[in-house]
């Protein structure tokens, strides 16, 4: 598969329209515009995670989880996790480690460079058993046994 953003490319810092808006940070906190291609045959539903391996945590920091995308879904408009612009039917946005289901920006400890991986995860199984309230831990148990295959995009901030 093959992942990719109107809003940043692979290794680019990311822009100021992804970033959180709070923490010390004045920015956008609109979820980033992605699309994929190039889908497994077999492919019945999409996952899409956002992960901070660099929070200083011993754990990382989930910015974002979107579950059950349908197979036909090729495109997630800017602000589809940020509540300005339309998800698919079905979806369902889990919680970050802010707090809350939707899209988390960008906001490291100042001073720190970190890493924010996007990925996407095309699954054998059309929904799998997820809520607003589901960890990203939860959500990458259920993903780890219904994957397909999966691309990925990093961007940094600091």
């Amino acid at each position: 598969m093959k992942l990719y953003s109107d809003n940043f490319n692979d290794g680019d810092k990311m822009p100021q329209s992804q970033v959180f808006n709070g923490m010390g940070y004045q920015g956008d906190n609109l979820s980033p515009h992605l699309a994929w291609q190039e889908v497994p045959a077999g492919t019945k539903s999409f996952v899409i995670t956002c992960f901070d391996p660099d929070a200083p945590t011993g754990s990382g920091w989930w910015h974002w989880g979107v579950a059950n995308l349908p197979a036909d879904c090729r495109e997630l408009p800017q602000g589809a996790g940020s509540g300005t612009a339309p998800l698919p039917a079905g979806c369902v946005q889990t919680r970050t480690d802010f707090g809350s289901s939707g899209y988390g920006g960008a906001a490291p400890p100042k001073g720190e460079s970190h890493r924010y991986i996007f990925t996407l995860y095309a699954l054998d199984v059309e929904h799998i058993e997820v809520n607003e309230q589901s960890s990203g831990a939860l959500l990458g148990f259920n993903v780890h046994f219904h994957t397909l295959a999966s691309a990925s995009l990093t961007v940094k901030y600091n």
